[in-house]
């Protein structure tokens, strides 16, 4: 980055696990925390907080400016995906779905979004993922067609 210049970019990233397998289980979870967060950090993006559900993740960062959100979730689904499959991580191959969701929040929401995130277990016991990630895209007037959302299996 060029001296003068200044950000402050907090992104909050939801994806689901390809077809939306239940893979990210208790006993994986914290690997998967780890490698996520050391890609992150190896992009010079900032770690602030991470929590998976079996079949998707929510990753907060604070972006680095330099390399564009698409470039960095790019390399987060490559890189996770090849460490996962190089470790064998998981009984069977594992991909990310395509796609994902990126809502931006100011510094003063950065709390209520953690507290959001790490959660997820709790919130889950009362909405599906399908109307969780709905939400999100109402509450940032984000227009979708539903044909092109993630691969739901709670129809």
């Amino acid at each position: 980055m060029k001296p003068g210049t200044f950000t402050q970019l907090y992104i909050h990233l939801v994806f689901a696990v390809e077809h939306r397998d239940s893979m990210i289980r208790d006993n994986v979870k914290e690997d998967v925390i780890k490698i996520m967060s050391s890609i992150i950090n190896n992009m010079k993006h900032k770690t602030i907080c991470i929590n998976t559900m079996p079949d998707h993740i929510h990753i907060l960062l604070g972006l680095n400016p330099s390399l564009s959100l698409s470039e960095t979730v790019k390399e987060l689904k490559r890189g996770s995906t090849f460490a996962f499959n190089e470790i064998k991580l998981f009984p069977c191959q594992f991909n990310w779905q395509s796609g994902y969701g990126a809502f931006s929040y100011s510094r003063s929401q950065l709390d209520s979004v953690c507290k959001y995130i790490q959660n997820q277990e709790k919130h889950h016991h009362k909405i599906s993922f399908r109307e969780e990630y709905q939400q999100f895209l109402e509450k940032f007037k984000i227009e979708y067609n539903k044909d092109y959302l993630f691969i739901f299996h709670d129809k």
